[in-house]
């Protein structure tokens, strides 16, 4: 009976002791195992998270430099064919119209008499007078018309601030009496000008198979002759 009771205290003892010590492991070991693994775990989602917001910001950084330089490079090309354009378009530049101009009327002695016209181009306005002889006639009638009698003579006539092109219309260049009296010439760049000019004669002048010189930067070439 003793021994059985003594066989059963040990077991108890045994039991008890086997117990305690699984107690003391789990206390030992869960909470400082668990607490361990928990920074470990929160350490590395930060490191993750900041070395995406690294890559983000550098990727954002690398998009705008991109569109920057990009924008740039295109912004210099567009002003290089602008500049290009621009060059190449400055060659010769605009005809001169009739309204261009201002013309002015000189009467001169020489060869019997005749009248000195003087183009120059308006305030702001650079042209080019490409037709070597103006328009001129003396009324609306066919003969009225004056004759080009081809001297002087440049083509083109380049106009501009004080630049000067002359031209020289006789009004009668028969011997024998006659003609048709007029009070005006009108003067134009060409024949299809739709705003030829009309100049007044300092007096009236009678017209007879009238002349007209070339254009000329030389006055001395406009003196109408017939050869």
């Amino acid at each position: 009976m003793r021994t059985r009771l003594a066989n059963r205290s040990a077991r108890l003892l045994l039991a008890v002791a086997a117990a305690t010590a699984l107690a003391a492991t789990t206390t030992a070991c869960g909470p400082e195992d668990n607490g361990a693994a928990a920074p470990a775990a929160s350490a590395s989602t930060s490191t993750d998270a900041s070395a995406d917001a690294s890559d983000g910001a550098e990727s954002g950084t690398g998009g705008t430099d991109s569109g920057s330089e990009d924008s740039g490079s295109e912004a210099g090309a567009g002003a290089d064919k602008g500049g290009d354009k621009g060059a190449g378009e400055g060659g010769v530049g605009q005809s001169c119209g009739t309204n261009d101009l201002d013309l002015t009327l000189t009467p001169k002695s020489q060869a019997g008499g005749y009248y000195q016209v003087t183009a120059k181009a308006k305030s702001g306005i650079t042209c080019y007078l490409d037709v070597n002889t103006p328009s001129v006639s003396f009324g609306s009638k066919p003969e009225g018309v004056a004759s080009p009698v081809g001297q002087g003579g440049e083509d083109p006539i380049k106009l501009s601030g004080s630049a000067v092109a002359y031209t020289g219309i006789s009004p009668k260049t028969t011997k024998e009496d006659g003609g048709v009296e007029f009070e005006n010439v009108i003067v134009s760049v060409t024949d299809e000008d739709p705003n030829p000019a009309e100049l007044a004669l300092p007096e009236p002048a009678v017209v007879e198979k009238p002349i007209v010189t070339n254009w000329s930067t030389n006055p001395g070439e406009t003196v109408p002759v017939i050869v």
